[in-house]
């Protein structure tokens, strides 16, 4: 998957210490370049001037920025910000430094008001596809919002059958996506995943690892031997087709034509960053994509199970998909044959504690939403089945379940060790998507 690339431009006006400011914003976007997860392309000319500032727009479009970084270094024209935003037509970070001590009692920089001039045009000229920001630092939630908006928008997604049986709410409408952000589902049938032969070494070493990673005593030799064999099929399926993430219809025909369903190789491969998503939910997978951009490498995608309004917690679980990784390192990590009428073979584990998240975009109505909350995973013992964490949230939990139930958000959320809040909302207001806040007044 490709890195966001990011233009920055620093604009001036010469009434001001802008030579100063000049040297100061290389030093500056020195120190934003030496983050190597995004392709800067920085314009090494200041720019004053309409004509400069349609020069670096046009520089911009040839570098195929995702977006640009508008600096106020110091007050500037209010063309600048226009012209560039004609020419580029990416989101916008509109980043004013903080002021020098003043020298003679005169402002130095007055970046402030810049941002202020830049904002104020461009709102009033229609455009929202803007965010703001003062201080000597980048705005590292805002990057973080850009990574996700292109990974979304350059995802390859795979549905690997359809939707599982009655769980029309995961549907999508192809087209409606396309539209939001220009990709196209590939579509396959099961037998595409789990047909084939699988190399035997390949299958013996994947065999070794199943056997290190969990406990398999509720198993016979066969299902150990299907699920490694699965492994193999799935991870070359992935590279074959060099997916980003799929979407599998993992019941109710997997354990029945293949002989174990796939929740087992899902635990496995997801732990290496080979992310599937249950049950055919294609935004689910797309979630799963945004939140791996915002810094979880393993995101699981769970239920919203079982709540507790008297103790205020609820149990994240899925039927044995988590990646193993994720284990708490304390309870017996194995492999269980409950599903699918002793066909399932998921993985059986509690995971970490830590400060968590949940996350998923979802259409409803024609309309694209992102719900979001945080909170804190806390230890529990091992009494259940599956894969699952107990979660106490920042908000009381009837009151997300109310907000989940009232704004018919789909029973999937994509849980992982990282909060970002802040460039959550960013990519909503980037995509013009709507928030889904936990209120707890739904009526």
């Amino acid at each position: 998957m490709r890195k966001a690339r990011i233009g920055i431009v620093c604009t001036v006006r010469k009434t001001f210490d802008y030579l100063t400011a000049f040297k100061l914003y290389q030093q500056r976007t020195a120190q934003v370049m030496e983050d190597t997860s995004v392709e800067w392309v920085n314009y090494p000319e200041m720019v004053i001037e309409e004509a400069e500032a349609e020069k670096a727009g046009l520089y911009f479009v040839d570098q195929h920025v995702d977006a640009l970084i508008i600096v106020s270094a110091t007050f500037h024209l209010g063309h600048l910000a226009l012209v560039l935003n004609r020419v580029v037509r990416k989101p916008l970070l509109l980043w004013g430094y903080d002021e020098l001590p003043y020298d003679g009692g005169k402002i130095r920089l007055n970046a402030v008001c810049g941002v202020n001039l830049n904002a104020s045009n461009l709102f009033k000229a229609g455009n929202d596809n803007y965010i703001v920001h003062v201080g000597n630092t980048i705005d590292e939630d805002w990057v973080k919002a850009i990574k996700m908006m292109v990974v979304l928008k350059s995802a390859r997604v795979g549905l690997v059958g359809y939707h599982a049986d009655g769980f029309f709410n995961v549907g999508v409408d192809e087209l409606h996506t396309y539209q939001e952000l220009g990709i196209l589902i590939k579509h396959y049938e099961l037998s595409e995943l789990f047909g084939g032969e699988a190399d035997e070494k390949e299958v013996a070493e994947e065999k070794e690892v199943v056997l290190k990673t969990f406990n398999v005593n509720k198993l016979n030799e066969h299902q150990v031997d299907a699920v490694a064999k699965l492994i193999v099929l799935a991870k070359h399926f992935q590279q074959r087709e060099a997916m980003d993430v799929i979407a599998i219809r993992c019941w109710p025909e997997f354990a029945k034509c293949y002989g174990v369903s796939p929740c087992a190789m899902m635990s496995v491969l997801q732990s290496r960053g080979i992310l599937f998503a249950c049950e055919g939910d294609v935004e689910a997978a797309l979630s799963m994509v945004a939140v791996r951009a915002a810094g979880e490498a393993t995101p699981f995608m769970a239920d919203l199970s079982q709540v507790n309004y008297q103790e205020n917690y609820a149990l994240l679980w899925h039927d044995g998909v988590a990646p193993c990784n994720l284990w708490d390192g304390r309870c017996v990590r194995s492999l269980e044959t409950y599903f699918a009428g002793g066909k399932g073979v998921t993985a059986d584990f509690v995971l970490k504690e830590g400060p968590m998240s949940i996350f998923r975009i979802d259409t409803a109505r024609g309309k694209t939403r992102v719900f979001y909350e945080e909170g804190v995973a806390v230890p529990m013992d091992k009494l259940l089945s599956g894969t699952y964490a107990k979660v106490i949230f920042n908000h009381h939990i009837e009151q997300v379940i109310d907000t989940v139930v009232y704004t018919g958000v789909a029973h999937h959320v994509i849980m992982g060790y990282v909060q970002y809040a802040k460039a959550m909302r960013y990519l909503a207001r980037i995509m013009q998507w709507e928030v889904i806040d936990v209120s707890g007044n739904r009526f």
